[in-house]
């Protein structure tokens, strides 16, 4: 942390990222994101590693007794550590996420940083309330589909075909849009379709001329 002559700066004070995330950054930036310990190089993921600590801590009573007793000291950086191996091991354990979200709300209290604030409280109400499914705009509307160039349109394609059901699958397709002038190759391998502009394969199974105006309506 900043000398504390610094800190009494308003300007340099944490309101717009924290000291823990642009320490982080530059080291990141500059090292990389692995801290040379073998044993991060290749971790288990939480949902992996949670049951064997909760197992090794002696199960989730002895563990909600201790972090509340964290919690009651003000010690919650430390009841979090805890809880959230819990709650990865035990999903549906209310009351575990309860105190986890009570850790989390008072750790955003504490905070200056929006961003960490921001974090700690909405990791809260979702422990509190689920996670509540955003609306997404539906990108393959007749309007979206209008609205992009063929090439965008062509690479969404790509992104929304199901790999699992394209395996084995192999082909090559010309497409010519002669209102626009433009040209593709469309090719089909290791399931994933991939699209270059400006060409035509000698070697395509299929070639097809249509105006982009008519591919889009």
């Amino acid at each position: 942390m900043p000398p504390k002559s610094l800190l009494q700066l308003w300007y340099d004070r944490g309101y717009h990222g924290s000291y823990e995330h642009n320490s982080r950054a530059v080291i990141q930036r500059y090292f990389g994101y692995w801290d040379l310990n073998p044993a991060t190089l290749v971790p288990l993921s939480p949902e992996d590693s949670a049951p064997l600590y909760v197992e090794m801590m002696g199960g989730a009573k002895k563990i909600m007794a201790k972090s509340k007793e964290l919690y009651d000291q003000g010690e919650y950086r430390y009841a979090m550590e805890i809880l959230n191996k819990l709650v990865y091991a035990e999903p549906d354990n209310q009351a575990a996420k309860d105190l986890l979200a009570d850790t989390y709300e008072q750790l955003g209290y504490q905070n200056e940083s929006p961003s960490l604030r921001n974090s700690y409280l909405a990791g809260a109400k979702e422990l509190r309330d689920g996670v509540v499914p955003v609306k997404a705009a539906k990108a393959g509307s007749p309007d979206f589909v209008r609205g992009t160039t063929t090439e965008l349109f062509l690479g969404y394609l790509g992104i929304q075909m199901d790999s699992r059901k394209a395996e084995g699958m192999k082909f090559k397709i010309n497409l010519v849009t002669p209102d626009n002038g433009e040209k593709f190759v469309m090719e089909m391998s290791n399931s994933t379709l991939t699209t270059l502009a400006g060409y035509q394969a000698k070697d395509a199974d299929l070639t097809i001329t249509i105006d982009a105006v008519t591919l889009r309506m």
